[in-house]
């Protein structure tokens, strides 16, 4: 780990009063916000649930082996270093970053060898005509149309809670509006079918839209913007995992100021009356002890599954999203996961693998639907160990298997050495077998010296996740941007969300980014872009001097934090 600049003590933005903070959740967005809040100069306090930090990015160990339980792919290096300078940091102080080569290895149902993906884009246009000539002309075209997506829209709308529509009526926007239409109008798939014949050229471009928790036959064709992401920008690795990446955050809200309390299970979200309504006085929660205690609190950060926020810890007459809204919400895809540590050395696959079955139309139609997956699945494979020597003793390797399944609490549990759910261990057997066979390890099984294996009743039990999906509601057309679940409760001031469930979306870069969000609205920040990073000190301190807090903040009335 490279040494760390000391840290200015000096918090960056305008003078504000104080405010306590009670954050439920501390996973990656609750640590985000707790660390941006505390700095800030409020009284932050996170709940947490489990006995470590980290929610989804979890983690897991055993016998030397050392395992991502969560995310496991590094993109959108600029937001996760933009949290950090917030900070007073950097990630490139606070992590051991490694950029891959290849990006990812790719394995195709009935293609003998596998294909790896560059982890730049001039690679990337060159594999591309390799697999089917002059359609390198065509990814160098839409790699410059997901660009400019993903320009307009970390500046447009990924930073945007859209409490008013000044970000979506601004004249860029309407320039671009009919553009803008046809991405949204379109699926994702079928923009790339028009463009490219191959089908592992439209796999490899179709398949970040499960990054996004829904797939490429459902995703607006806006998220060709992901593919900017892994082929124009690369792929990187922080050593350690992203159990790292969750440690230095932890670190840094506390060294902010922010009080942690595991094992802090949250029962009730307790209000009051206010003018014009209710607002939030606190939460009511439950040591690991069985103890009951209450905390009070000016604002509430609800950093859990959105699901379980509202209609667990506010009564029916308080939800912004009743019992019956859910009814037509998506999900997402469940996942059985495998933490695999395999004896000797496994070069057959790279640090990223993707196994992609020829028809995975139907592949994800049986995901979508509830139904049993076939004995050949879409996949996805991380051998970190070809990577970070720390993950498994020497000679070994350590395997992390996530198979997308229906979103179905009733497949059951994993556990320790193949002893989980039947429906889950059937599919962990499977996704074995596939991989020996299509990797070519004949004897990867007879391999195996460490296993454990968690199912979608794992996601619903640990995460309090809605129907036991595994990253969060789905990036469907009306699951996106303004249609996507506000920051903030319709009813009660004080009480806002970050996280998965809400905007922007799922994945450590979004959770940060709904932060900011946060951020933004404790201090009526309503601009629409990322949060200014702090001014040197000799012009802080002037802009201290010429700065006023925002009325509605400092009055306490509840309009300040209402969408």
């Amino acid at each position: 780990m490279m040494a760390r600049p000391e840290r200015t003590a000096a918090r960056p933005g305008r003078p504000r009063r104080p405010r306590s903070v009670t954050i439920i959740g501390g996973g990656v967005a609750g640590l985000a916000t707790a660390g941006l809040l505390a700095r800030d100069g409020h009284a932050v306090h996170v709940l947490e649930q489990g006995a470590e930090l980290g929610g989804r990015a979890g983690r897991w160990e055993s016998a030397g082996f050392r395992f991502d339980t969560g995310p496991s792919w590094y993109l959108m290096p600029e937001v996760i270093d933009h949290w950090f300078r917030l900070m007073g940091t950097s990630a490139g102080d606070e992590l051991e970053l490694v950029r891959l080569g290849p990006a990812y290895r790719t394995f195709f149902e009935g293609e003998q060898r596998p294909v790896d993906v560059p982890g730049d884009r001039a690679g990337a246009i060159e594999l591309f005509d390799t697999l089917d000539p002059g359609s390198g002309a065509a990814l160098e075209r839409y790699l410059d149309e997901a660009a400019d997506a993903y320009d307009v829209a970390t500046r447009r709308f990924l930073y945007d809670d859209f409490s008013s529509v000044r970000g979506l009526a601004s004249l860029e926007i309407l320039r671009r509006a009919p553009r803008l239409a046809r991405l949204v109008t379109q699926t994702l798939d079928a923009r790339i079918a028009r463009r490219f014949g191959d089908r592992r050229e439209r796999q490899i471009l179709g398949y970040p839209a499960v990054f996004l928790g829904t797939t490429p036959f459902r995703a607006p064709a806006l998220y060709q913007l992901m593919s900017h992401l892994d082929l124009g920008q690369g792929v990187m690795y922080p050593q350690g995992g992203f159990a790292s990446l969750v440690d230095a955050m932890g670190r840094l809200a506390r060294e902010a100021g922010a009080q942690i309390h595991l094992g802090a299970r949250a029962t009730r979200i307790i209000t009051g009356e206010a003018p014009g309504g209710a607002r939030v006085e606190g939460v009511e929660w439950t040591d690991d002890g069985g103890r009951q205690h209450r905390m009070g609190a000016d604002v509430v950060v609800g950093a859990a599954d959105l699901h379980h926020l509202e209609t667990e810890l506010l009564p029916q007459e308080l939800r912004s999203h009743p019992e019956s809204s859910w009814a037509h919400r998506d999900p997402g895809p469940g996942a059985v996961l495998a933490c695999l540590g395999v004896r000797g050395s496994l070069p057959e696959l790279a640090h990223h693998n993707l196994f992609f079955t020829q028809d995975w139309r139907d592949n994800f139609g049986r995901i979508a639907r509830g139904e049993k997956l076939p004995h050949q699945t879409s996949l996805y494979v991380s051998r970190t160990s070809a990577t970070d020597p720390q993950v498994a003793p020497a000679g070994h390797e350590s395997l992390f298997v996530l198979v997308p399944s229906p979103a179905r609490p009733e497949w059951g549990k994993g556990g320790l050495g193949g002893s989980g759910a039947p429906a889950v261990e059937s599919v962990v057997d499977l996704a074995i077998r596939q991989i020996s066979a299509w990797a070519g390890i004949p004897d990867l099984r007879d391999r195996v010296v460490v296993r454990r294996t968690f199912g979608p009743a794992d996601f619903a039990a640990d995460f309090n996740a809605w129907r036991g999906g595994a990253l969060g509601l789905a990036h469907t057309l009306a699951q996106s941007a303004f249609l996507r679940p506000g920051n903030a409760s319709r009813t009660v001031a004080g009480l806002l969300y970050a996280g998965a469930s809400v905007r922007p979306g799922i994945g450590v870069p979004m959770c940060l980014i709904s932060a900011e969000i946060v951020l933004k609205r404790v201090r009526g920040d309503r601009s629409t872009g990322p949060v200014a990073l702090p001014e040197p000190p000799a012009q802080r301190g002037l802009a201290l001097a010429n700065s006023a807090l925002p009325a509605a903040v400092a009055s306490g009335e509840g309009a300040a934090w209402r969408t």
